[in-house]
């Protein structure tokens, strides 16, 4: 659809200046200015020309009519009417048959992508769990949303580092340290693993505040223990440190499961540790710069003339901060991987924190404070509950994942049980169930958790997007078998114009989840073709259709189908089966 609206919006430039306009839109806003009706009585675009009428002097209703004339011949209009002030253009089904449908299947694979992102790089950060704490369905947003912009941005051309960004630093590992040498020991946490440390850090915590309800006192002297045990893991005590190394490999050991099952990798995970003797160049240049301001004996960057309060840099103690270390892995990074743009992935509630370092970085006089993003995310719960670690109330991502897989391993058995790998299928199938629940969602609003929503395999579902996609293998599967000729391909009904349409609309789409950020556009638009492709499977016979011409273009049909939606599943984390 991208190349049908530059062809008309370049059509449109020349009737404008055909009615005497000093000069037209540039062809790139016209086919921005080109609407989606909401009727498709209305036809398949819309130009709205009452913007127009300022530059040419003249009444929207006869713009409509005179650029009506202009598109006549054009070969992917079919027609063009005026009404009422806006140009209606319905497609010709003769050009969607001919050149987009035979232009979605030659470009198979590479369908969707352009070259729009070559030779520029981008860095992002994202899911950077905190070590010794496991996945919950808080950490599912930076995760999921993260990769797939990364793979998005790959689809457009861009080389992309995917870092992770681990908490591996502070004073947590002090209370981890205390709590395993007064109740641990190395046979329980090799068993138990991150569980284990996850029980560890949660008593330390009642331990220190006191919990009431378990009739635990509080001992305020084991947080000052846990802050000495820091101390002499920031001074190189080589015991704690060996402590610490080990807990950071248990913690990878449990990530990299669930980073497998989301078919997620990362080309660095340097954590907050690394850039620990990196911080006090940084912090000397807002000193020399004179940014750098003493309040109540913390070193601040006063914020105010730009609508934010300071942002702290040292403590009163001369400790850092997230912004001193925020600001040299931003340093680093562009020095090491001189990327073309940053992006972020975090929660809203960080919000303020990434505005008050973008600006620091930009008051230090670093040209490329504005290739900085910061994608932000909205909370989610199950049944409404907040999840916080430090309580033990959190729902795991791993028992999430085993539930929707247990789930719809018992739905498999009952409709397809002699499906081959049922396993495999079941996993991809439950986890894919719960990503694409969670990104069908416009990222900043917050989610409320429903397990049998992400599961319906009838719903605007994974399950039902993945089911779809398989349905169209099987169609391909009986074509290849039945040995389905090749013939003129034509277009003869209108469920197998509108699924074409809807086919076309990928590459903008992308486009689109691109440059907002917003990988619930492509969620969307993988319903979108399973619906119109639904429609038309059961309203078109297919491999029983009338000649062969009719057969032919219905088999290509499904061919794009299967293209566009095995192109589209990568892009948000969701696995492609022939089967289910």
């Amino acid at each position: 659809m991208k190349n049908i609206k530059k062809l008309i919006a370049e059509k449109l430039a020349e009737g404008i200046l055909a009615l005497g306009a000093p000069e037209a839109p540039a062809a790139t806003d016209l086919a921005a200015m080109l609407e989606y009706p909401p009727d498709d009585k209305m036809g398949d675009l819309a130009l709205p020309c009452f913007k127009l009428s300022r530059t040419l002097r003249r009444a929207p209703v006869q713009i409509a009519a005179a650029l009506a004339a202009c598109l006549a011949g054009l070969a992917p209009v079919g027609r063009a009417e005026a009404v009422n002030g806006y140009l209606n253009i319905t497609l010709s089904e003769e050009y969607l048959a001919g050149t987009v449908l035979d232009g979605i299947l030659t470009a198979g694979k590479s369908y969707g992508s352009s070259e729009e992102g070559k030779g520029k790089r981008v860095v992002l950060d994202y899911s950077s769990p905190n070590v010794a704490k496991p996945f919950h369905i808080g950490h599912l947003g930076t995760t999921v949303i993260g990769h797939s912009l990364k793979k998005l941005h790959e689809f457009h051309g861009y080389e992309c580092v995917g870092i992770n960004y681990l908490g591996d630093w502070g004073t947590q590992f002090g209370k981890l340290i205390v709590a395993y040498k007064k109740w641990g020991n190395k046979e329980m946490i090799e068993e138990g693993g991150i569980d284990k440390l996850v029980e560890l850090y949660v008593m330390i915590n009642n331990a220190i505040s006191g919990n009431e309800e378990k009739g635990i006192p509080a001992d305020p002297a084991l947080g000052d223990a846990a802050r000495a045990e820091f101390k002499k893991l920031e001074l190189g005590d080589e015991e704690n440190l060996a402590l610490w190394r080990w807990f950071i490999d248990i913690s990878l050991a449990e990530y990299e499961k669930t980073y497998k099952q989301l078919g997620i990798t990362f080309d660095s995970y340097k954590g907050e540790s690394f850039y620990t003797d990196k911080m006090p160049a940084q912090v000397e240049k807002l000193r020399e710069m004179g940014l750098l301001k003493i309040d109540d004996g913390a070193s601040i960057v006063e914020l105010e003339p730009y609508g934010m309060p300071p942002c702290l840099i040292l403590k009163r103690d001369g400790s850092t901060l997230y912004p001193t270390r925020d600001i040299a892995a931003a340093v680093y990074r562009k020095e090491t991987y001189h990327f073309d743009k940053a992006i972020y992935v975090t929660s809203a509630g960080q919000s303020l924190h990434f505005a008050q370092w973008f600006k620091v970085v930009e008051l230090m006089g670093y040209p490329w404070f504005g290739e900085l993003v910061h994608v932000p995310y909205g909370t989610v719960s199950i049944n409404g509950a907040k999840l916080a670690t430090r309580t033990g109330n959190v729902v795991l991502l791993k028992d999430l994942f085993r539930a929707a897989i247990e789930e719809v391993s018992a739905i498999m058995a009952e409709k397809n049980p002699d499906i081959d790998d049922a396993a495999a299928v079941a996993e991809a199938v439950g986890v894919g169930a719960i990503v694409f629940y969670y990104l069908s969602n416009s990222r900043i609003k917050d989610i409320n958790f429903v397990m049998e929503d992400a599961l319906n395999f009838d719903g605007n579902t994974g399950p039902y997007a993945q089911y779809t996609y398989a349905r169209t293998c099987a169609v391909l599967r009986r074509a290849e078998e039945a040995g389905v000729a090749d013939a003129q391909i034509a277009i003869t009904a209108p469920d197998e114009a509108a699924l074409l349409k809807v086919l076309a609309r990928f590459p903008e789409k992308v486009s689109a989840a691109i440059a907002d950020y917003e990988p619930s556009v492509i969620t969307r638009y993988i319903l979108d073709v399973a619906a119109a492709f639904n429609r038309f499977y059961h309203n078109c016979a297919i491999l029983s259709a009338e000649n062969e011409s009719v057969r032919a273009t219905r088999v290509a049909l499904t061919r794009a189908t299967n293209v566009v939606l095995g192109n589209a599943f990568p892009l948000i984390c969701l696995k492609t089966m022939e089967k289910i």
